[in-house]
């Protein structure tokens, strides 16, 4: 597997342990997030630290996990993102689309304030 998933009290946190999100990993990722959501869990937190390339197929993949928390009520966030991935995330223009925090540390704290 190309990601762990932990479950938490508040969001499922998605760690990418893989140095590509692209057009390889993106499926699996889409299918996780989608049985993710089916499992009832709204919120979800993809931890993109150890990523250090993304395609539009990946893009695609992080808007879908976007997509499904926002119509369950939920949050997605990501955190993490550098060099590559960061510019391709500016390049797309998605910042007024995912949120991204700094570190764990941020965008866990965002989870645990809707408690």
């Amino acid at each position: 597997m190309n990601f762990s998933i932990q479950k938490g009290d508040s969001y499922t946190y998605i760690r990418m342990l893989n140095e590509k999100l692209d057009y390889l990993m993106a499926p699996g990722l889409k299918s996780e997030l989608v049985l993710i959501v089916d499992n009832g869990e709204m919120n979800i937190l993809v931890d993109l630290s150890g990523c250090n390339f993304c395609d539009s197929s990946g893009l695609s993949a992080l808007l879908l996990g976007n997509r499904l928390c926002k119509d369950a009520n939920g949050k997605f966030i990501l955190y993490g993102c550098t060099g590559q991935v960061s510019e391709m995330l500016d390049l797309a223009d998605l910042g007024n689309h995912l949120t991204v925090a700094g570190t764990r540390d941020e965008a866990s704290a965002f989870f645990n304030s809707l408690h």
